[in-house]
């Protein structure tokens, strides 16, 4: 059995019900709040959300609730595409979709006051800035050197991983740098917790196992009927681009996770829909997730049971304490 062990969450929005529900049913049978079985989390955007929570030992239901409130609250109705393509012609492109309030007062709800400092695991949350265009990466003080984010409000990590491009604005953290969507670069944080484990950790491959969340997956499609596209008109059709571009985040992000971590060290749970099944924004997929993730966490335990959720983790002992 290997010594430490890692939950990575994908990004995505509402579908960030997924995870939620799976790590809800997963907890019912465990009996104890899941955030106290890893030593390691890492989630992107709205896994950011789940993987705060966690560290913030908020148990697994809870969560899952915040986003059967979250759904009709933060996410309106989807835009018919008609609706999108005018506002886009109108100039409207360069607004946020939706209005980030309903989202800050939800996570606050649930978190509080409290500092990332004070999660009783190591986080990881991704996020980038718009002054720089470098990466901006959340981290509680589990390395010496890592003397600043551990003070930041958990809900300024959470306002600021999920600030997805023409979804939410960008959120400005205390300094005023504007952030975004840690999705552009790390939608599937796999790759980076394994990077994480073994080159800042220093914990050694085969030591740690990945259970690597996702929030569903959509079969890529790359142009119209059997041809490549080749024209802008081509790609934007489906939002092509965006698919080849998620997909392939996503394939390098699991493939740098099992080469770190071994292959028998990686496992990955998420569901394949048919193309169009949910939108990042739809309020009406809360429902038919919730019953997908409780109907794979039940088929799931058996295997994942003895590798994570047998005991909980040593207690995690930052370097800087608030």
């Amino acid at each position: 059995m290997s010594t430490y062990r890692i939950l990575a969450i994908d990004g995505g929005g509402i579908l960030g019900t997924y995870p939620a529900a799976f790590l809800a049913d997963i907890e019912q049978r465990v009996g104890q709040n899941l955030g106290r079985y890893f030593d390691l989390i890492v989630g992107t955007s709205t896994g950011g959300i789940i993987a705060l929570a966690l560290g913030l030992d908020i148990p697994a239901g809870e969560i899952l609730g915040l986003y059967q409130e979250m759904g009709p609250n933060v996410f309106k109705k989807p835009e018919t595409w008609r609706k999108k393509w005018r506002r886009c012609f109108r100039g409207a492109v360069v607004e946020s979709k939706h209005d980030p309030a309903p989202l800050e007062e939800s996570v606050t709800k649930a978190f509080g006051q409290r500092k990332l400092g004070q999660s009783i695991t190591r986080l990881v949350i991704p996020s980038m800035s718009l002054a720089s265009g470098k990466v901006y990466i959340f981290k509680t003080a589990h390395n010496e050197r890592f003397k600043t984010d551990y003070k930041r409000p958990a809900v300024e990590v959470a306002m600021a991983t999920t600030a997805a491009p023409t979804y939410l604005p960008p959120h400005k953290n205390g300094a005023g740098v504007p952030l975004i969507d840690g999705g552009m670069y790390a939608n599937c944080p796999a790759g980076l917790a394994a990077v994480e484990a073994a080159h800042v950790l220093g914990w050694a491959p085969g030591s740690f196992d990945i259970l690597s969340l996702g929030t569903t997956t959509t079969p890529m499609s790359a142009g119209l009927r059997e041809e490549l596209p080749g024209s802008a008109v081509s790609w934007l059709k489906g939002l092509a681009l965006i698919d080849c571009f998620m997909c392939g985040q996503a394939s390098a992000s699991l493939g740098t996770a099992m080469l770190i971590a071994g292959e028998k060290h990686l496992f990955r749970v998420d569901e394949t829909l048919p193309n169009g099944r949910f939108e990042m924004d739809d309020s009406d997929a809360v429902t038919h997730l919730r019953g997908l993730a409780s109907e794979r966490a039940r088929t799931e335990f058996p295997r994942l049971e003895s590798v994570f959720f047998e005991k909980p983790v040593e207690p995690f002992e930052p370097y800087h304490k608030l």
